[in-house]
């Protein structure tokens, strides 16, 4: 480890009180919950805050449908879509009308905009509008899952594989709380746009008014989505996001025996997360942290500092012992590029790394000229 500069030192400083040790932190105990899984993610860091087998691939029934308008909703924002697109609905999208399915109720042959089917999808859970987006988007409801298990893949979700836009129920259709958590933060994070749709209480459409079944959103006015689901296999589940006093988090629950379960579980939850963690932000971006030392350049310096805003998430009422270490690459050597990395950020409670964020150049640095970068080689003999 390079030695820091007085600069960084008092960063260091700072930022670091007497460490409280954190085993001897009183967080009190995550709630007790009846479900197949659950999961409860800070937004901003991704800090899994508390979890039940969260990695496991379970049936999402229509929490599926997340996937689905995350994928509308980034070909709206890439221009691939407009919002007044018209869509049509094949024989294979329409609903019957029967008690086994959810429906937006298209009639067959009909059409709707880009937008009532978002709305569709979201609000009224409907099969047929996630239906005849998917073959809008990729010409069959087949060809749009392999869409969705590209863009799982991307977002990391390892322990998921769709088969269809809705999640009706089979064999190879599977999801982790886990990874639905990591939808739902790209759909909050890549989605601003459309993401206060998930958070309105009701949709009509062809003169038939439907409510949104997450009840939270009914009683919780920090509530703003995300999306139910429920079948016979799957039980009853609920993705939700909630936002109090700037810090957001999101849950998951699969398997509850019942709606008023779903709710409450979720409502557990975040009553228990907002209690008990914190968000801070222990390094200040765009601002020099410390000079690195450059071999062969123009200048003998370089300021080096972070770009990307660090969250961490704590337990509460811990920020004052938080400590920030900055580690320097050995022999930075010029040129050097604006953003190139040359170390790292660690950040740690109690000796416990919870974070790291790269440490790069704050401007670029030439090459020294021949004379310059032979004295510096004769220099560096001698030292």
């Amino acid at each position: 480890m390079k030695k820091l500069s007085p600069l960084a030192l008092a960063l260091a400083a700072a930022l670091v009180a007497p460490a409280a040790a954190w085993s001897a932190v009183a967080v009190a105990a995550p709630p007790a919950l009846d479900n197949t899984a659950y999961v409860l993610m800070d937004f901003d860091s991704g800090r899994i805050l508390s979890e039940s087998n969260a990695q496991q691939p379970l049936p999402p029934a229509s929490l599926t449908k997340m996937m689905t308008s995350y994928i509308v909703e980034q070909a709206l924002k890439a221009g691939r879509l407009k919002p007044t697109d018209q869509v049509r609905v094949s024989e294979n999208a329409w609903c019957r009308g029967t008690n086994a399915e959810s429906c937006m109720y298209l009639p067959l042959n009909s059409t709707a905009s880009v937008m009532d089917m978002l709305r569709g999808i979201i609000i009224q859970s409907g099969n047929d509008a996630s239906k005849a987006v998917a073959e809008h988007l990729a010409g069959t409801e087949s060809s749009f899952a392999g869409l969705m298990n590209n863009e799982a893949t991307r977002l990391g979700m390892k322990n998921t594989h769709f088969v269809n836009a809705t999640g009706l129920p089979d064999p190879a259709h599977k999801a982790s709380a886990n990874d639905l958590a990591l939808l739902a933060r790209a759909i909050i994070r890549d989605s601003s746009d459309y993401y206060p749709i998930y958070a309105e209480k009701d949709f009509k459409f062809n003169g038939i008014k439907q409510g949104n079944r997450n009840a939270l959103l009914y009683t919780d006015p920090t509530v703003d989505g995300l999306k139910t689901g429920h079948t016979a296999e799957a039980g009853f589940c609920l993705t939700a996001s909630a936002k109090r006093n700037g810090m957001r988090l999101i849950s998951v629950v699969m398997g509850t025996k019942s709606m008023q379960d779903r709710a409450d579980q979720t409502r557990a939850l975040f009553n228990w997360g907002f209690a008990t963690w914190e968000d801070v932000k222990p390094i200040a971006t765009n601002t020099s942290l410390v000079k690195a030392p450059v071999r062969f350049g123009k200048v003998d310096e370089v300021n080096a500092g972070v770009t990307q805003e660090f969250v961490a998430t704590i337990p509460r009422g811990q920020a004052s012992a938080v400590k920030s270490v900055l580690q320097l690459n050995p022999n930075i050597t010029a040129p050097i590029a604006k953003g190139a990395v040359l170390g790292k950020v660690l950040v740690s409670l109690d000796g416990q790394t919870f974070g790291e964020q790269p440490l790069v150049a704050l401007e670029p640095v030439e090459e020294a000229g021949f004379f310059k970068k032979l004295w510096q080689r004769i220099r560096s003999w001698f030292k």
